[in-house]
């Protein structure tokens, strides 16, 4: 008889499980996703909860590295937590932004990236990231002319005089960079190009030690970057020549453009902030948002903007698709004349 019951049991047992898997289950799983939300909601109303990093890589002193600090007073008063700036300079920027690449995408190791981003792809043979899928594009900061400066006392006082120079002395004209593939070296590269002479790249691990020697007279000419140089240039350590923009910046009144002297000649710097891929989209809203808030400042238009730069401040679709561009853009310059990295 009780074999009997137990059998008789097993069609209700079934049934019971069945029920629980029909509707309790359901129910559960619904439980568990509104509790993962609440976590997932929790954690992000919370960000950013530390300081966050702001890798700069190039040396103390340059355009980036002040565009670095002045954007990281605005971003730590709409974030609520510092922003450190650590400057890892080398390898044409290649060693900080690896750096960023390689680190957690918690949205707080950011780099600032420059021109040296899109050209690295073609400059460097083996890149040890992937520059289309290692970094989450967050802003555009902005965009501006490089200027091409001389010291006070230099004998070059046109465009024209370093042409005829570097075309009577192959070679013996120098000029400084703050590192191979950056906006000053093929600047550089487009200017010998364009104006078929020959010069001597001379590059430096940052857009500081190379405008001290060209102050000091040990390379002849620099095409830096507006930001790097515009205290210089007022405070008559520097010269400015020409802007490398097609027309003239109203930032630098009465500065020609290169381009009045050298045909077809044209390049622009820009600065933007990437965080690593798989940075979470919401992250990436409050970075941009804030990065946004600190560009439209006061204080950061003043300083920047007196030197040439066009805050930009958009989307991160604005940066990635303008990098882009600017990839496609250098890669014919750097195979033409066979620019290598350090």
């Amino acid at each position: 008889m009780t074999s009997i019951r137990r059998h008789s049991d097993r069609p209700l047992a079934r049934a019971l499980q069945w029920l629980c898997a029909a509707f309790l289950a359901p129910l559960v799983a619904r439980a568990c996703a509104v509790l993962a939300l609440s976590v997932a909601g929790s954690a992000l109303a919370a960000y950013p909860e530390k300081p966050l990093r702001l890798v700069v890589p190039f040396a103390p002193g340059g355009g980036t590295d002040l565009i670095a600090r002045t954007l990281g007073v605005g971003m730590s008063q709409a974030l609520g937590q510092p922003v450190v700036i650590d400057n890892k300079p080398g390898a044409g920027t290649v060693i900080g932004t690896d750096l960023v690449a390689k680190s957690a995408p918690d949205g707080y190791t950011l780099v600032v990236a420059s021109f040296a981003h899109a050209v690295n792809p073609s400059l460097v043979p083996k890149l040890p990231y992937a520059s289309d899928k290692a970094f989450a594009p967050v802003i555009l900061i902005g965009r501006g002319p490089n200027v091409l400066v001389v010291r006070t006392n230099s004998p070059f006082k046109t465009v024209r005089d370093v042409v005829v120079a570097a075309a009577a002395n192959p070679e013996k004209v120098s000029y400084a960079s703050q590192g191979n593939g950056t906006s000053a070296h093929l600047a550089g590269e487009m200017f010998t190009n364009l104006a078929k002479v020959k010069m001597t790249h001379i590059p430096y691990k940052g857009a500081g030690p190379a405008l001290t020697d060209v102050v000091g007279g040990q390379v002849d000419v620099m095409f830096a970057t507006s930001s790097a140089v515009g205290a210089l240039i007022d405070g008559g350590k520097l010269r400015a020549l020409a802007v490398t923009t097609p027309e003239r910046s109203p930032a630098l009144k009465g500065v020609p453009a290169v381009a009045e002297s050298v045909t077809g000649y044209s390049v622009e710097s820009w600065y933007g902030i990437y965080a690593p891929a798989g940075t979470p989209a919401d992250v990436i809203a409050k970075l941009n948002a804030a990065v946004k808030r600190a560009a439209q400042s006061e204080e950061f238009r003043r300083k920047i903007e007196q030197e040439g730069l066009v805050v930009s401040a958009g989307s991160p679709e604005e940066l990635d698709t303008y990098v882009r561009r600017e990839e496609a853009r250098w890669r014919s310059i750097v195979k033409e004349n066979n620019v290598k990295p350090e």
